[in-house]
């Protein structure tokens, strides 16, 4: 996917990634982490607002920076290169809350061709994981990289 998004740094080991959103708030730091939750390849994703120098997330601070659909995409780029990195893992994703989670689906349906291309998309819903549907209200998402063809 080509979307248009804020410089990253990122850790050498491609788990840690961060950016600074710009807008009427200033200059905010944002981090994304990648954190394992188990050794059959599943990772968190982990995103919000970066509170201190140990690396540190807030991811209930509301910004309103007027950038959200360039942080979002900024956010699905350090998505391509985790997978790029760590082809077999699969990537548990949630807001912090109902509306956070509702926002990242709105977002995801917008962007839905483009990350069937790529990716295998689920949705987490009333302890179900099913395929990604539009319009469901999923509390969470989990999503794999396709096999990189050559």
């Amino acid at each position: 996917m080509n979307l248009t998004a804020y410089p990253l740094k990122s850790s050498t080991s491609l788990m840690v990634f961060e950016f600074t959103s710009v807008g009427p708030k200033g200059s905010i730091i944002k981090l994304v982490k990648y954190t394992k939750l188990n050794d059959n390849g599943l990772y968190n994703l982990a995103f919000g607002d970066k509170v201190n120098e140990k690396g540190d997330i807030n991811d209930s601070i509301i910004s309103n920076n007027a950038d959200s659909e360039l942080v979002l995409a900024t956010v699905v780029r350090t998505l391509y290169i985790f997978t790029n990195t760590y082809p077999n893992v699969c990537v548990y994703a949630s807001g912090s809350t109902k509306s956070r989670t509702r926002l990242y689906r709105i977002g995801i349906t917008k962007y839905l061709p483009a990350i069937k291309r790529d990716f295998y998309l689920f949705g987490w819903k009333d302890s179900i994981l099913e395929h990604f549907k539009e319009n469901e209200p999923y509390e969470a998402f989990l999503i794999t990289r396709k096999k990189l063809s050559l």
